[in-house]
């Protein structure tokens, strides 16, 4: 991958401003969702502005040479050694950060003692929870990566595999993103065997080492079940309760306690988000447990063959992930009489509110869609998400084609 970059534009011009700042930049995410290759960008945008290569210092702990660290007394070691005899600002580069302990204190330090420009990435969405937060209150910038939007898809496709990008070559593309997502290692893989078998390396690396081995993890098997099913629910209400008494009928029992530990860690890795349910009519994030989405869709694809997930499930969990990326806080909406708003989308204190439909088969499918829309107390815009090419917009509800949503900047 790393030889085969596309400079992540939205990434690169979200810290441009910060380069040479006293800020920490932290850029977390799902494994395998690019942080690697964006720091890459970085380090390609401070040579275009005359950074020596000395003064910029890269430390994976993913690699043979850095495997070793696992604690920040050698950590140290090695930063002050690299940096000593340097002149002018350092640039430090810090990949999968934590699985050095005592990190955070590091990190503190060489701010304060070395001229310098950190960056940090991890696989973890508790990253900033402990002493750094603490240590560094105003002081960080936190970047959240996800895999590849469809934009950064065709792009890569466009200069990476040389793909002319047309009509028809952009419809055939969604298909396979459709299918497949945009975790950037699969990309450059010709074989849709090849794709899942990716997918499946990429899920087990989650699981191992983002959650078996950080929560010391016992029940292996419990956790594979569980994360199946939570697979296979996407979209769905989680009830802890309902998937106790799934495991049940297959003769195997736990707790809700231990199930919802689960849950927690899975959302921890970003393997799974949550999407919290909202009263529409109080404005404000109801107590009851919401919908789980995949932080890449394509894991289920390769994941359960044997329960084939509803397509609008899918194109849901496409356009919640395109919201996040986007800025937008989501959540589920709920008009009082329990009519549901797929997602509520806020941002500086406007709303948006967006219904996801695969087609619209009849007048009175499109009727049903656009509803609990219309149920919507406030006159925020409302927009209808399918993968139909004509307009239905209808009664102040736009109407827009899937591909032209991705493809776009905003709503």
């Amino acid at each position: 991958m790393i030889n085969k970059l596309i400079k992540r534009d939205a990434y690169v011009n979200q810290l441009k401003d910060y380069i040479n700042s006293d800020f920490v930049k932290v850029y977390i995410g799902i494994r395998r969702s690019g942080k690697t290759s964006l720091m890459y960008n970085i380090i390609d945008e401070l040579k275009s502005m005359g950074i020596e290569d000395e003064n910029i210092i890269f430390i994976s702990f993913e690699s043979r040479e850095y495997a070793y660290i696992d604690n920040s007394k050698q950590l140290d070691e090695i930063v002050y050694n690299k940096t000593e005899n340097l002149e002018g600002k350092i640039y430090l580069f810090f990949d999968e950060i934590q699985q050095v302990k005592g990190w955070e204190k590091s990190i503190n330090s060489y701010r304060v003692f070395i001229d310098c420009d950190i960056y940090i990435t991890g696989s973890n969405s508790k990253l900033l929870s402990g002493d750094l937060a603490t240590l560094l209150t105003g002081r960080y910038l936190t970047i959240n990566v996800y895999p590849f939007s469809f934009k950064e898809f065709l792009k890569y496709k466009n200069e990476v595999e040389g793909i002319e990008l047309s009509n028809d070559s952009i419809n055939r593309l969604y298909d396979d993103y459709f299918n497949f997502g945009g975790m950037p290692g699969i990309l450059s893989l010709g074989s849709n065997e090849f794709k899942k078998l990716a997918l499946k390396d990429i899920h087990n690396s989650i699981l191992f080492e983002d959650v078996v081995s950080r929560f010391k993890i016992n029940n292996i098997d419990l956790l594979q079940r569980f994360t199946r099913y939570m697979i296979s629910s996407t979209g769905e209400i989680f009830s802890s309760k309902s998937i106790k008494n799934y495991l049940k009928s297959n003769n195997i029992y736990t707790s809700q306690d231990t199930l919802l530990k689960y849950n927690e860690y899975l959302n921890q890795s970003f393997f799974i988000s949550k999407c919290k349910c909202f009263e529409l009519k109080g404005r404000k994030e109801m107590k009851i447990l919401g919908k789980y989405y995949l932080m890449d869709h394509g894991f289920h694809h390769a994941l359960i063959e044997d329960n084939i997930l509803k397509v609008t499930k899918i194109l849901e969990n496409i356009v919640y992930v395109e919201l996040l990326r986007r800025g937008y806080k989501v959540n589920v909406g709920r008009n009082n009489d329990n009519t549901e708003v797929d997602f509520v989308c806020e941002k500086s204190g406007k709303y948006k509110y967006v219904q996801v439909s695969y087609r619209l088969t009849s007048e009175k499918t499109l009727n049903r869609e656009i509803t609990p829309l219309l149920r919507i107390p406030d006159k925020y815009e409302s927009i209808l998400i399918t993968t139909e090419n004509h307009d239905f917009s209808k009664k102040g509800v736009k109407h827009i084609n899937i591909i032209d949503f991705l493809c776009g900047d905003d709503l």
